[in-house]
């Protein structure tokens, strides 16, 4: 579920075309208000509501056996959202730290690794916990390591060049299921391929449907055992709800049907199905969300996430709640105006920023990938410590942050990839109706539909009952796999290391009757698509005829970015501005670029002329190189000038509001740049024995951009 493209979530599937609104009258009628009240089906169920007794921790029989069955084999975990997973990783931790040894904890987001180094260094002690994600690099000699999946991918690479074995001795993969990540997962493939045998493997996730098939994977290239642990029972109870118009609530699911296949409450069936049913909300226009908080309130159902289908929506929604609740309990307002005061005291950005009013005052937030991370952080903390009644949110925030509720509240069946509109899977559902419940606070957690014009109860119900979806390789050759492998193997090596991909396995399993020659053809898939890299790179004199790396292959491989050749190239030409770090990370944003897809005016008038001279003799000089690029069938990344703009104005001093306002850009966007461009800048400053000057600018430009509100 990537963040990287919620800003376009307004846009629908074409055929959900909208038509254009009528035309408004002189005066529009106030909006009906919702009456609260619920199905007397529902008396027994909100009777359950409360908080559990609290009694002595004893851990679950899937605990035990994940913890008895990683002492001699690698294990894969499988369990819902808030059931203890971490409480694993904590044992086997500790038991490693007892016995002197190394234990390396990826997680695919850095908010997670950030959150996760906090909770593992109370645990174990500053001492004994490091962090590594990019922008953070801490006591890295630690013998508990927090990071993303990508450094430890990185550091695998290196042990493989360097001959020296992975400076661990236990690896635990959290958010497994990233493996059938559309983008991200070959980083997951890889880690899995490349790690050395003698060190155990431990995979935690809430939503993989195949996780045995994936256990007969590993168990095939790393030659050891996989147990599998599965629990389905959740930690908390889930009761899914839908709200009539009316403001009524009702049941969804009337306890009858098939195995797998629930059946609809009658109630909620005959709404439905009816003609000209009533709205929540006229077309083009959020529900009444201070009817619904009411409603919620009544019914002991907060706090509550709410998840939207866009980031204006979320925080449009702020709008639509009154202080009500603050207002008649002056002492909760005033416990919530101190712990935000506590919280941004030494942060003066955020105590002004523009949504700290509806915190205080209202008890609800904004969380979504337009946001600041450190203003996302705020919002959590208040969310976990109770003092908030609802989030709005988008999907994003389902997949792996610590973000419980009592209630989910859910707007639309389907979501945004990032280029259509398609219904909600499995994974998703579950990541999202997983929030609902607080393990130790609630005895039961609950899930809200509201009606909608994109709302398909039928497909929500058939999500109920459904299994986790199946993971699928997702490996894929780029050129930093192919420097990479290429730095400490052969040709031949590598095609030895591609059988072992999670891709064959599934091919093979699948067609057990297929003949050799058919198997060939789907394992030479991926041999093809690294020949044909390989014959790219000795084109331009990056590997030689043998296969091997040439001194310039080999530095470029040191480039552990999305567009490794571009930048290897425009060094190789000394094209770009060696001696001036604002704007050596200035060019270096139009590689990392995202968002912009063009140039308008206002860019070309607001930016330098030395910014327009360098940005235009690198993109002019690279010419040849893409246009090649493009005729052997690969996607140079287009360069445009705005976010070079952007980050040389933010390097340069400009005020943050400034920036952002003159790039039309939020704030989370503004910061995924400076992020992703500090990346970059990273790699290039470990090139300080090839490129001594460009390496040191790009450590200085690193200082310029990784400042606050950023960090």
């Amino acid at each position: 579920m990537s963040d990287k493209t919620d800003h376009n979530q307004s846009k629908r599937r074409p055929h959900h075309r909208r038509k254009p609104p009528a035309a408004a009258s002189k005066k529009r009628s106030a909006p009906r208000r919702l009456k609260p009240g619920s199905d007397p089906k529902l008396k027994n169920i909100f009777s359950t509501i409360g908080v559990p007794e609290q009694a002595p921790f004893s851990p679950d029989p899937f605990q035990r056996q994940a913890l008895e069955a990683i002492r001699e084999a690698d294990c894969i975990v499988t369990a819902p959202t808030g059931s203890g997973k971490t409480w694993i990783a904590e044992q086997v931790i500790e038991r490693m730290l007892e016995q002197g040894r190394k234990t390396w904890y990826a997680s695919p987001l850095k908010a997670l690794s950030n959150a996760m180094y906090e909770s593992f260094s109370r645990l174990f002690g500053d001492e004994n916990t490091g962090i590594l994600t990019g922008d953070r690099k801490e006591n890295p000699g630690a013998p508990v390591i927090i990071g993303t999946t990508e450094i430890l991918r990185n550091q695998l690479y290196d042990s493989m060049y360097s001959g020296e074995d992975l400076d661990t001795d236990f690896v635990i993969l959290d958010e497994a299921h990233f493996l059938g990540d559309r983008e991200r997962g070959v980083v997951w493939e890889e880690v899995m391929i490349y790690l050395p045998r003698r060190i155990p493997l431990l995979l935690l996730s809430a939503t993989i449907g195949n996780p045995g098939e994936i256990a007969g994977w590993l168990q095939a290239i790393r030659d050891k055992q996989c147990e599998v642990v599965r629990e389905t029972k959740r930690p908390v109870e889930l009761y899914p709800l839908i709200l009539h118009p009316s403001g009524t609530l009702f049941p969804l699911l009337s306890g009858h049907g098939k195995p797998g296949r629930p059946g609809m409450y009658k109630k909620t069936l005959n709404f439905i199905q009816a003609k000209n049913k009533p709205r929540l909300a006229p077309p083009h226009r959020l529900p009444p969300m201070n009817d619904i908080l009411r409603i919620l309130r009544k019914y002991n159902l907060l706090p509550a996430i709410f998840f939207m289908k866009s980031r204006a929506d979320c925080d449009k929604a702020l709008a639509l709640c009154d202080d009500h609740a603050l207002q008649q309990n002056p002492e909760r307002k005033q416990a919530l105006a101190d712990r935000v005061d506590k919280i941004v005291t030494n942060i003066p950005y955020l105590a002004e920023h523009k949504q700290l009013g509806y915190i205080k005052n209202r008890a609800v937030a904004a969380h979504h990938s337009g946001h600041l991370p450190l203003w996302k952080k705020c919002v959590e903390i208040l969310m976990n410590e109770g003092y908030l009644d609802a989030v709005f949110a988008t999907s994003t925030v389902a997949a792996g942050v610590n973000f419980p509720a009592r209630t989910v509240v859910i707007l639309n069946s389907d979501r945004f990839n990032g280029k259509e509109f398609l219904p909600l899977s499995p994974i998703e559902f579950h990541q999202m109706t997983g929030r609902a419940g607080r393990r130790g606070k609630d005895n039961i957690g609950f899930a809200l539909l509201l009606p909608g014009k994109f709302m398909d109860v039928r497909h929500i119900v058939k999500l109920t009952g459904s299994t986790p979806s199946h993971i699928n390789s997702q490996i894929k050759i780029n050129f930093s796999m192919t420097l990479n492998l290429l730095l400490g193997h052969s040709p031949s090596q590598v095609r030895e290391l591609l059988k072992h991909s999670f891709a064959l396995y599934q091919h093979t399993k699948a067609n057990p009757d297929e003949t050799d020659a058919e198997t060939a053809v789907e394992e030479g898939y991926l041999w093809h698509e690294f020949l044909r890299h390989l014959e790219f790179l000795q084109e331009t004199g990056y590997a030689d005829e043998n296969g091997q790396l040439t001194e310039e292959g080999g530095w470029a491989s040191k480039l552990r970015v999305d567009h490794p050749v571009m930048i290897a190239e425009g060094f190789r030409r000394e094209l770009f501005p060696s001696a001036d770090p604002a704007l050596l990370a200035a060019i270096i944003a139009s590689f990392v670029n995202e968002r912009q897809t063009d140039d308008n005016v206002n860019v070309r008038k607001n930016a330098s002329k030395r910014l327009k001279s360098a940005f235009n003799h690198i993109k002019n000089q690279l010419t040849p190189f893409t246009k090649h690029m493009r005729q052997k069938g690969f996607l140079p990344s287009d360069l445009y000038l705005a976010p070079a703009l952007t980050i040389y104005q933010w390097a340069a001093g400009y005020p943050w509001d400034r920036v952002a306002a003159e790039a039309d850009i939020e704030e989370g966007d503004l910061a995924n740049l400076v992020f992703r461009t500090s990346d970059n800048l990273r790699h290039i400053a470990n090139l300080y024995d090839i490129f001594p000057d460009a390496a040191r600018s790009a450590t200085e430009a690193i200082g310029l951009i990784m400042k606050e509100p950023v960090v």
